[in-house]
């Protein structure tokens, strides 16, 4: 954490990453090509929970709702792509 930003800046960035957690996890439903967004939105979500030991979030919500969502299309998605690299490697 930056020391050099003021307490409302940081609970503003911390507002604001557990939104893009939420958006990450929205467009890591799309299978395969999603699968960067959902662990980008599982990292910022650790992020966000550091910050949370120090403030109160008024989006956790979002963060826990974006959690969610990601560990469920990094399932689908790893699900998705174990089959397709299956069909390929048997169909040679």
């Amino acid at each position: 954490m930056s020391t050099n930003l003021s307490i409302p800046e940081l609970k503003i960035r911390m507002l604001k990453h557990s939104l893009q957690c939420f958006a990450f996890s929205l467009i890591g439903l799309i299978p395969v090509i999603g699968l960067s967004f959902a662990l980008g939105a599982l990292w910022r979500a650790g992020q966000v929970r550091e910050q949370e030991k120090q403030f109160w979030n008024a989006a956790k919500p979002f963060r826990i709702w974006g959690v969610v969502i990601a560990a469920f299309s990094l399932i689908i998605s790893s699900g998705v792509l174990m089959i397709i690299i299956y069909h390929a490697v048997n169909n040679f």
